[in-house]
């Protein structure tokens, strides 16, 4: 995915979860923040940031903050909505026969329902933003519709669908996402269970660049290769 008229400025605050205060070459400005999480080991004040012009009717704010140099050198997309689409993007030729958006099976609503012939296949999307020594965790903060979508992918494993997590991995060198246990030990407690129950965990590594983020083109990130119930990546 491409994004349009990007720029960069310097992170001042994040007053709540919805906006920041930028400066921009020289002005102080709100901006809208395209993430909720808390990202707090990110944004710090004099940290460069990255912001995309934005292009909707009635808006408040001129400018999306989608991205941020993590102490000023690992470039971090956190734009919330980037991995369903780079997600699609990457799904497109991989050979299913229907790839749907937004899914409801029991309680819950996935990302992506796909079919290849007579098999059926969920998959739900998780952005990855947090980065510890090279690895990435998941959550950054505590979330109780991620446990709640383990729950269900587990069920419809269960049932005999292919059932799919995946983490989209919003930086470069990254290969690998943990359990945050720390912030949400029920997380790391459902995940076990749903790997237990046959749901396939997807590591995705991406190219970051200020105005673009796209999944690696590796023969390892093709879902249909996964098939066989081992995980992308150990």
């Amino acid at each position: 995915m491409i994004y349009p008229e990007v720029c960069e400025g310097a992170f001042l605050a994040r007053p709540n979860r919805f906006i920041a205060r930028v400066e921009l070459g020289g002005e102080e400005i709100t901006v809208h923040v395209k993430n909720t999480g808390r990202c707090r080991e990110l944004l710090k004040p004099g940290i460069r940031v990255v912001l995309s012009r934005a292009l909707g009717e009635g808006r408040k704010t001129a400018y999306d903050l989608i991205g941020v140099y993590k102490d000023n050198a690992r470039l971090f997309n956190i734009d919330s909505q980037a991995p369903n689409q780079v997600t699609a993007e990457w799904l497109e030729p991989q050979g299913f026969d229907m790839v749907r958006r937004e899914y409801t099976f029991g309680d819950s609503r996935f990302d992506f329902y796909m079919e290849k012939g007579e098999e059926r296949w969920l998959l739900e999307v998780k952005g990855c933003t947090l980065e510890v020594d090279g690895v990435g965790y998941f959550p950054d903060a505590p979330t109780l519709r991620g446990v709640k979508h383990l729950r269900e992918l587990a069920s419809a494993a269960g049932e005999g669908w292919h059932s799919c997590l995946a983490f989209v991995i919003q930086t470069e060198g990254v290969t690998e996402v943990l359990p945050n246990r720390q912030t949400h030990p029920a997380f790391g407690e459902a995940l076990d269970a749903a790997k237990l129950a046959g749901v396939r965990v997807l590591y995705l590594p991406c190219r970051v660049t200020a105005d673009s983020l796209s999944i690696l083109d590796r023969p390892e990130n093709r879902i249909l290769s996964c098939a066989g119930g081992r995980d992308m990546i150990e």
